[in-house]
């Protein structure tokens, strides 16, 4: 006689709890929050924050749901998220604007302590009021304190025997003077000095003779100065005549704007 075993109705193996995400929203918010506070690290942890809090919802839904049995550790990797994104929103605000206050900081100190001069001309003995260009009389200051003037344009009659004047043109003088108002020896050998006449801004042939064209040469030593007379060839038209001068490989050349 056989035996018969009539199966039990109704049960199932209860299913394993799925407590993971809330543990790891509770990890990922402590870091969060470590991160969070910590200057230009912050948005590490606003990172961290938004994955612990996403992941701590996530874990407190299975929780109720019965799919998980770790609601508390769900629910305080959430509210650690969400701590850990204000602290990094917090923090990320006071570093930019500690950042921004630093760099202005710099920026006043360095126009603080750029060199200024009482003059026309400027730093790097561009003027400063005339459109870069600076009129008789008025002098270029360098930041190595070499200090350049030209005067007003008077008539000039070359000489006899006279180089790069042209017939039926006019002769017109300069006279430009450097100072060394520095603490250092000035090279004046490298200086150079040209000029444009007119309208159309035609190139002023420099003159030489027996009284003009032989140019700086030397040294020029702290508190001294060297004048040199220089004249220039013009159309018999020009009403102007634009003066400039290089004093050397390293300044900026500085411009006057003459009236002849």
């Amino acid at each position: 006689m056989s035996q018969y075993t009539q199966p039990q109705p109704g049960f199932t193996a209860p299913s394993p709890a799925r407590n993971g995400l809330g543990t790891a929203a509770l990890v990922l918010g402590i870091i969060g929050i470590i991160f969070g506070v910590i200057p230009f690290l912050f948005w590490i942890g606003t990172i961290l924050g938004l994955l612990a809090l996403i992941l701590g919802l996530v874990g407190r839904g299975r929780a109720k749901r019965g799919e998980a049995t770790n609601k508390g550790t769900a629910t305080a990797g959430t509210v650690l998220g969400l701590l850990a994104l204000i602290a990094s929103v917090v923090i990320g605000i006071v570093t930019v604007m500690a950042v921004d206050e630093a760099v202005d900081e710099i920026n006043k100190s360095v126009e603080n302590t750029a060199p200024k001069d009482t003059t026309t001309g400027g730093q790097d003995g561009a003027a400063k009021e005339k459109g870069n260009a600076l009129a008789a009389d008025e002098t270029s200051v360098y930041d190595d304190d070499v200090r350049v003037t030209v005067s007003a344009p008077e008539p000039y009659t070359p000489g006899e025997f006279a180089v790069g004047h042209t017939k039926g043109n006019k002769a017109y003088q300069v006279t430009i003077t450097i100072e060394n108002a520095g603490k250092e020896k000035y090279d004046a050998n490298l200086v150079t000095v040209d000029a444009r006449a007119g309208k159309d801004g035609v190139t002023a042939e420099q003159i030489f003779d027996d009284k003009a064209g032989a140019g700086f040469e030397g040294t020029i030593l702290p508190g001294k100065k060297a004048t040199v007379t220089f004249a220039f060839d013009a159309p018999a038209d020009a009403k102007n005549l634009t003066v400039e001068v290089s004093p050397g490989f390293d300044y900026d050349a500085s411009h006057w704007e003459l009236t002849v």
